[in-house]
Formats: C-alpha cells, structure tokens, sequence
C-alpha cells in the first residue's frame, strides 16, 4: 500500500481547535474518525511530535499526516450516456456535462467520464496512465463543463500529450464572471503563480513559490453587474481559470470554492438582490465551459475544430441578461 504526505500551516489568526476537527475540515474525504485513527495510529505529527486527537492547534503550528493510499479497485465499463462530438478509429471528442467527474479517484470510482467511455468503446483506449485513467490527454474539473479529447491507442494519446506540452493545442473556455471590467481592461493576461493552499488542501491560491501560472482573458459582454468572458489557458494548472479570475476580483459566478457565490454586486436594491439569487438557484456550479477544442489529428495530419453550444444552465442566465 503506497502513501501520501500532505503538510498544513496552521494559519495566523486561527482559533484553538482540537487537531481531529481541524483536520477533518482541511483533508478532502476526511471523516472525523479516520482523522482520529490516523492520530492515534502515528501517522499525524504536530511540529515533529506525536499529539492526541484532543490537541489544540496553535497558529504557525505545522502539521503533518501520512495518508496511506488503499489500491483502486478495477475500474469497469458503465453504460452511461455521453454526448460524443467526434469518433474515429484513434480518438473522439466528447463534450463532458457538468457534475461528471473526468476519472475515477478516492471517492468517486464509479459515474465518471472513463467508466462512461470504457463501455462506448469495448475498453478500447489508451494505457499511458495510470489504470485508473485510460485515455485521458487532459481533464476538466467535475463541475466544468465542456470538449474533451479521448485517445483510443497509445500512439496518439502521446502525440496529443506531445501538442498540450508544446501548447499547440487550441482551447478557449467561456465564463460568466462578476463585476464589470475596466475601460483600457477588457482583455490581457493574467500571470499568477499558483500552488496548493497551505490553510485548506483542497484550495489552489496565488503563491509566489508556486508554479508559473498564465490565462488569456477577452471580455465579450457585460451586463449590469456581470460580464461574460472568453479566455485562453498558456498553462494547464488545477482551477487554473477559477482562481486567477478571482484573484482579479472577477470570480466565476456560482463558483462554490472561489467566493463566485457571494453576492458582489455593490448595489442594496433588494430587486436585484432577488434576480442574483435566482440565478444562483438556476447554476449550483460554476459558469465555465470548455467551448472550444483545436488540434492536429496525430494520424491523419488534419487541423480538427470543434466548437459546442453553452449548457442549458448557462445559456438560461445569458438569456435572463440580456435585453
């Protein structure tokens, strides 16, 4: 059984709290008595030393957990339905719908993209990976939704990993974001170093010490209190898009993770208070589609353009801003 270790600083400020709890809220699928096990079994140390499930956390405090890794179970064939864009011999492209996860993980080993496409191609697809994800070049987050290319052999699933590594591959992803830009702002760079959250594991954050980081942005429309945004990634960080958008003061709107559903409209109307949380009730996710996918089939040597219509939830919220 392998195993990861994951360090977290206890942040300045932060309440005395018994370790167990603490914990608990900063490992993602943590329960408060697998935290306590892991405690009482060695595996937590709280600046080098061994504690109790009872200790109370101090800021500054470094605290670090062994997580024992259990082996994935076989992923299997699931007949789900996918909404396949394109299909050949060597690859498709599927347009993945919000709320699937792209691969099977801890916590989610069955209901994903790759038991979906296991069955749709008879377990025909590329062993690259590790088992747990063949045919995955690339992902989206589970809430994401949007293009996503497959490969079925290894051959092309390198060439396609080749193009991302070189950045040749075309990508653009729409968002409906809060607050309106800026005259002379309505399109740039956002180059930001991003790194794992050292308060909440779960979290990506902007982080001089973490990997360089750059998203394109081109603002296409702006309402009264958002504006819908096209952007380009020249990295591939995890929540690349939603963290830099938010570190501009711009969060994806419905974004759960990223302060996207807040309400951050400056105005006290108590009207458009109730037209925001309509439209939080329309998206329990955040507004960010993988729109558009480019890239030059490793077989046929042809340039390959897909382009897909913005999901149902989306779409709704553009139609209720718009005039």
């Amino acid at each position: 059984m392998s195993s990861r270790e994951i360090e977290i600083v206890v942040p300045p400020g932060k309440v005395r709290e018994r370790l167990d709890l603490f914990l608990t809220h900063h490992i993602e699928n943590a329960t408060r008595s697998k935290i306590q096990q892991a405690i009482e079994g060695g595996f937590v140390t709280v600046d080098g030393k061994a504690v109790k499930p009872s200790y109370k956390i101090s800021p500054d405090e470094v605290v670090r957990v062994i997580i024992p890794k259990p082996p994935a179970p076989d992923v299997v064939a699931e007949n789900i339905p996918v909404e396949i864009v394109f299909e050949d011999e060597h690859l498709l492209v599927v347009n993945k719908p919000a709320g699937m996860v792209t691969h099977p993980a801890y916590g989610n080993y069955t209901g994903t993209l790759v038991n979906a496409l296991l069955y749709h191609c008879n377990n025909n697809l590329s062993t690259l990976n590790d088992p747990t994800r063949p045919g995955i070049v690339h992902r989206l987050d589970k809430d994401t939704s949007g293009l996503i290319v497959i490969a079925k052999n290894d051959m092309v699933h390198a060439h396609l990993a080749k193009q991302f590594a070189h950045r040749t591959i075309e990508r653009a992803y729409w968002a409906i974001v809060w607050g309106l830009f800026e005259k002379g702002k309505k399109s740039g760079v956002i180059d930001a170093a991003l790194g794992r959250s050292k308060s909440d594991r779960k979290k990506i954050t902007v982080s001089d010490n973490g990997k360089t980081a750059a998203t394109e942005y081109e603002v296409l429309e702006q309402f009264e209190y958002l504006s819908l945004v096209k952007l380009k990634l020249r990295t591939g960080r995890t929540h690349q898009i939603r963290v830099h958008l938010h570190h501009i003061g711009h969060p994806v709107f419905g974004d759960p993770t990223y302060g996207g559903r807040r309400i951050a409209w400056g105005g006290t109307e108590k009207k458009k208070k109730e037209e925001v949380q309509q439209f939080l009730k329309i998206i329990s996710r955040q507004a960010l589609h993988a729109k558009t996918l480019g890239f030059l089939h490793p077989v046929t040597k042809e340039t390959l353009h897909f382009d897909s219509n913005l999901p149902s939830d989306f779409q709704e919220i553009l139609n209720l801003l718009r005039p």
